[in-house]
């Protein structure tokens, strides 16, 4: 059987200009996660990453890790089948519906917009960052929960069940690539890691949402794979991330 890893890049800058870019916590991630498998010696025979800068740049950081330690590290593949779905557009196109139809979500955007608000000095920089971060989270999560259970449609924008297929391709080609007994990793997001999981564990859509809000920046899965048989042999693990601030999930 093959053994294929799938990565979680690097903590993103949330709260940044351009989000899809790894924040200084997230490079530290990335280097300690290559510096992790380098002292293991663990080779791949294949890296794929997903286009995105916050993917491919987390792929740099482990590969420079490793050729710092002197183990080769093939060149990535960027492959479209492992972009993460699309969240943004999702947030934008539902939102505003259910601003108008749901209390629940009105209740949680007001809270994210009390949180964005300056608190005169009582809380540090990093407290309001944090509050910022959490009631977002709230509000995204009940938003995207809501349209993979249809009742919030996104016209023009990729389904949850469109996009589970994408990543099944891309899982079945990097399947297909790797030899018996070898390791490849792919380097994505928390979307494309709980479509591996729902279809390692026959999970239905929404538990496998769930799942996803439970991996960690630079957290990797394991997966057995051989044909059509594909197995989990190891969820969200980070014994690399040991640090103060190092646990993250957005």
């Amino acid at each position: 059987m093959s053994h294929i890893i799938l990565a979680r890049h690097g903590q993103a800058s949330f709260l940044g200009s351009d989000y899809d870019k790894l924040c200084a916590n997230g490079e530290t991630q990335a280097r300690l996660l290559g510096e992790y498998w380098s002292r293991r010696r663990v080779n791949f025979s294949g890296v794929y990453s997903g286009p995105r800068v916050r993917q491919k740049e987390t792929v740099r950081i482990v590969a420079e890790a490793y050729r710092s330690a002197g183990v080769d590290f093939p060149e990535a593949v960027v492959m479209s089948e492992f972009d993460e779905y699309q969240a943004e557009a999702v947030l934008r196109e539902c939102l505003p519906q259910l601003l108008r139809e749901n209390a629940e979500v009105r209740e949680l955007r007001r809270a994210y917009e009390n949180s964005s608000e300056s608190t005169s000095g009582e809380s540090s920089r990093s407290d309001q960052s944090g509050g910022r971060r959490k009631t977002f989270q709230r509000l995204f999560e009940a938003v995207i929960s809501k349209w993979v259970a249809g009742e919030v449609t996104a016209a023009g924008i990729e389904s949850w069940d469109d996009f589970f297929l994408r990543v099944r391709r891309g899982l079945a080609q990097v399947v297909c690539d790797t030899p018996p007994a070898a390791s490849a990793v792919v380097f994505t997001s928390a979307g494309p890691i709980g479509a591996a999981m729902r279809r390692a564990l026959h999970l239905s859509a929404e538990d496998a949402l769930q799942l996803t809000w439970m991996s960690n920046n630079a957290s990797f899965s394991e997966f057995l794979a051989s044909g059509e048989r594909f197995t989990l042999s190891a969820f969200n693990a980070h014994p690399h991330l040991d640090g103060d601030g190092l646990l993250t999930y957005r």
